[in-house]
This record gives structure tokens, sequence and C-alpha cells, in this order.
């Protein structure tokens, strides 16, 4: 996983507290339900509100 601030241009989809029992588990299983809809879908650990980040990059529309 990368850090958020090297994708500080993305979107955020959707945010997964890292205090889950399940870790990056459900955050995970996310962003692979959208790379599989066809969205370049990553998870980034978002420290500063201890968080997971399903991202998906900017584009010039959004």
């Amino acid at each position: 996983m990368l850090e958020v601030d090297a994708f500080m241009g993305a979107k955020v989809l959707e945010r997964f507290p890292a205090g889950s029992p399940r870790g990056s588990w459900p955050a995970e299983e996310y962003a692979a339900a959208r790379r599989a809809a066809g969205e370049p879908a990553t998870v980034v650990m978002d420290l500063k509100s201890d968080a997971f980040l399903v991202i998906v990059p900017r584009r010039d529309e959004d």
C-alpha cells in the first residue's frame, strides 16, 4: 500500500477504518470490485485519519 500523499490528485471512492478487525481487507475487496467494474482503484493508507482509502486517478472532467 502507498501513502495518500503520493496520490493527492486522486478521487477518494470510499474510506475504511484502519482499526477494523479485518484490517485492510474490506478496502481491498472494495477496490477489487471496482477494478472488476473497469475502474483503476487502488488502496492507500491515510495515516492522518487512520483509514484505508480506495482511490482512483482524478480525470480531467472531475
